[in-house]
């Protein structure tokens, strides 16, 4: 049974990498203590960042925001919630008391930290800042915008995680039309977006719609670019 659902990301695409094959204990514990350095030596870098972030730049300025949100970026990327957390409310903060509520980097910082909130499962929490961010995108950009289709999305997935595919169907389908209108009818996201649509379809028990969706994304990333 299809079960991955995918969120899309603004501005950022993280990319994983599964371990291909059998391995070796030996191989498993050295690639183990590589990733503890790799993640320490992430740690130490960030720290550095923010440290000159916050020398460089005025307090609460944009750049102070923006950096702050790349730093928690980085954090997030490698699964350092903890860390992530405060920098990404820290530039939430900051933005709103620079340009107020309904602005743009609001919204951006918004999406953020739901993501945040969705990769713990604390769909509660996310769901609210997700709802405002869709709500600054619509008012700024107009309801065809591709940042509307990322928080509709992103919403969906929420709903999917917590098996309410009622409330997920109408939010990927409007994501899709978006994306489709937007980028093209063979463009990754869409594929990505008809993935999506299968899981629904699946758990929902139209097979025969889901297997439909699903051929339609398989012959799009068939597609040689």
């Amino acid at each position: 049974m299809r079960s991955v659902y995918r969120i899309l990301f603004i501005f950022v695409a993280l990319a994983c990498a599964g371990i291909q094959g059998r391995e070796t204990l030996r191989a498993a514990v050295n690639r183990d203590v590589d990733e503890l350095y790799r993640i320490k030596r992430i740690k130490i870098i960030a720290e550095k960042d923010l440290e000159n972030a916050e020398k460089n730049s005025e307090v609460n300025s944009a750049d102070l925001a923006l950096n702050l949100n790349n730093i928690a970026g980085l954090y997030y990327a490698q699964g350092l919630y903890a860390e992530a957390e405060p920098l990404f409310r820290r530039a939430l903060a900051i933005r709103e008391k620079l340009f107020g509520s309904l602005h743009p980097d609001v919204a951006l910082s918004l999406n953020n930290l739901a993501l945040l909130y969705n990769d713990q499962g604390k769909y509660h929490e996310a769901t609210p800042l997700l709802n405002r961010s869709l709500a600054i995108w619509e008012k700024t950009f107009g309801p065809y915008h591709t940042n509307v289709a990322v928080s509709l999305n992103n919403l969906a997935v929420i709903y999917v995680a917590q098996g309410q595919y009622k409330e997920a169907e109408p939010l990927s389908l409007r994501s899709l039309a978006i994306i489709e209108k937007n980028l093209g009818l063979i463009h990754p996201n869409v594929a990505t977006l008809l993935e999506n649509l299968a899981v629904i379809y699946s758990h929902t028990g139209r097979k025969s719609d889901a297997d439909a969706t699903e051929k339609r994304a398989i012959d799009i990333r068939s597609i040689k670019r």
